[in-house]
């Protein structure tokens, strides 16, 4: 007996398209891991779903930084050697998690969750900005670095937050221009980022 064909819009159809939509997944890798999936243990697989579900049911963002967490506030956000009188805000959590890795910096972080972007419909209401100017309002920061990637729109977001945080009385820093004119924070290399971070400079 012929075993019958997957039809359009089947199980196994749909989970090509699903993991075709992943960034860096064309439909080739899209068709090889579906057949991996398939191939593997039912627990395997089972594990793997539960992890993916308890990323959306169990993540949060941490009530200081805006950071995923598991908790109120995140690792960073709770260590007490962390200088809280420097913020460095970036776009996304994978920049915080790239700086981190660069090592050198002992501050705060804050996460905007994006940047300015007219063209796409992305204003200030979209990203975590009130939350930063809450911070600062409360008291104790000096210093806010512009993380915000070397782009058109990070720039544009970067000169923004300043005309908002200069009158707050705190200095306002950018990166330094190692970073090349159009790059992004993750995919720079840690000395690059560190360099970056040591040579910043005010507005």
């Amino acid at each position: 007996m012929n075993t019958p064909r997957e039809q359009p819009g089947g199980v196994i159809s749909r989970l090509m398209a699903e993991l075709a939509k992943l960034p860096g997944i064309g439909p080739k890798s899209a068709e090889r891991l579906t057949h991996h999936l398939l191939a593997a243990r039912r627990e395997e697989v089972l594990v793997l779903a539960d992890a993916l579900r308890a990323l959306k049911e169990q993540i949060r963002r941490c009530e200081l930084c805006c950071a995923p967490t598991e908790h109120v506030r995140c690792e960073l956000c709770a260590d007490t050697r962390r200088d809280p009188s420097i913020i460095c805000v970036v776009e996304q959590p994978r920049d915080l998690t790239a700086l981190q890795r660069a090592g050198g910096y002992r501050g705060r972080y804050h996460v905007l969750h994006g940047c300015l972007s007219p063209l796409d419909g992305i204003g200030p209401e979209h990203l975590t900005i009130d939350a930063l100017l809450d911070r600062v309002r409360a008291g104790g920061v000096q210093e806010v670095i512009m993380a915000t990637n070397p782009t058109t729109e990070g720039d544009g977001t970067a000169l923004y937050l300043s005309s908002l945080l200069s009158p707050l009385g705190v200095r306002v820093t950018r990166l330094a221009r190692g970073l090349p004119s159009g790059s992004v924070l993750e995919f720079a290399n840690n000395q690059m980022l560190a360099d970056a971070l040591e040579g910043r400079r005010s507005f």
